[in-house]
């Protein structure tokens, strides 16, 4: 158990009012506890309170081998599990509950506690996970390390012909022979046109003169998560294409320069997406300029308009615009960024560099 973490998302859960707390998303169970569990569609909820009687729900189905410094309420698949809850909180005046929890779950819960007001309490969980400590910074960085790495290897493997499906073939057996823990997400292969969908699923297509690439990939090292995009480009590249990849490596590198304690989120989209919207290709990037990263390669908060929080000495996001243009071709970069006590500090170093291969 990580005291440190749970009670700093207990002193959330006083300023919001909460008596109790329950916790279903596994990898903030894990982030908390220091315990790994793949549920499936069985109950499996840590729940903390603000009186410090902290308890995780456990089907008996699970094996516990270590003292994981938390009680366990265990139940079995023929139990009625939210009973299990019910019988511990049903005096209570408002339970939070995670974004992540089964509305199965929860309106048999609900049910069976008509008096109590349940709102979504996953803020008190998410906000501690945004900024990240010492030890998870220096994982991140490895897993990092390990994704520019392998990303050299995978455009040596593109440039031999491959498909896109055969190239993503590849990446897990790369990140084992540099000390990854597999892929972090299914990663993107996108050749020529299929570079205009930003989550083009990878097929059969191989690569034509002129084509863009782009590899958008991340690994897992020791449960924390990598992800970067590169785009490069096959025998030839067109003037057009030449300007694209300039005006989309102009807003990361602008983004990434501003990047600093106190500094909004929406800020350092705007200062992309005006670069990109002024050269007129607004329209064709459209998606956010970032996501935030840990131990889930999407985690809450986002750089965008939708977010005006001011970032922090620790957090961890992406810095990702791209352009893309149907039926043509598509540019993304992508690093991620590590906020420091005075600016921040690129976890990439792959080059950006115009690259044909």
């Amino acid at each position: 158990m990580n005291k440190n973490r749970i009670d700093a998302v207990v002193n959330n859960m006083k300023e919001a009012g909460l008596d109790y707390l329950l916790i279903s998303e596994p990898s903030s169970i894990d982030y908390l506890i220091d315990y790994v569990n793949n549920p499936g569609e069985r109950m499996y909820v840590l729940m903390l309170a603000a009186n410090g009687a902290h308890k995780l729900f456990f089907n008996k189905l699970f094996f516990v081998e270590n003292d994981l410094g938390i009680e366990i309420v265990w139940h079995s698949d023929t139990d009625d599990a939210t009973k299990t809850i019910a019988d511990y909180v049903e005096n209570s005046g408002t339970i939070g509950v995670d974004k992540h929890w089964s509305a199965n779950f929860l309106l048999s819960l609900m049910e069976k506690l008509p008096d109590v007001k349940f709102v979504n309490g996953s803020f008190c969980v998410d906000f501690v996970r945004m900024v990240k400590d010492e030890n998870e910074q220096v994982l991140m960085i490895e897993a990092s390390r390990i994704n520019d790495q392998a990303i050299h290897e995978v455009i040596h493997q593109v440039s031999l012909g491959l498909s896109e499906l055969e190239v993503a073939g590849k990446l897990s057996g790369i990140y084992s022979k540099f000390g990854g823990d597999g892929n972090s997400f299914d990663a993107i292969i996108a050749y020529g046109a299929n570079g205009a969908n930003p989550h083009h699923e990878n097929d059969d297509s191989h690569l034509k003169p002129g084509d863009s690439i782009i590899i958008d990939m991340g690994c897992k090292y020791n449960g924390y998560c990598s992800d970067m995009t590169r785009t490069v480009f096959y025998q030839e590249v067109s003037e057009e294409a030449k300007e694209v990849y300039g005006l989309v490596r102009l807003a990361n590198e602008t983004a990434e320069a501003m990047i600093k304690p106190g500094v909004r989120l929406c800020d350092i989209d705007k200062a992309a997406r005006d670069i990109i919207t002024d050269a007129g290709y607004g329209k064709e990037f459209n998606h956010r300029l970032g996501h935030f990263i840990g131990k889930d390669v999407h985690e809450f908060g986002d750089v965008s308009v939708n977010f005006d929080l001011e970032v922090k000495e620790g957090m961890i996001f992406s810095i990702e615009p791209g352009i893309y243009l149907p039926g043509k071709f598509g540019v993304r970069i992508e690093d991620l960024v590590m906020v420091t006590k005075d600016g921040c500090k690129v976890l990439n170093s792959y080059p950006k560099d115009l690259f044909v291969i």
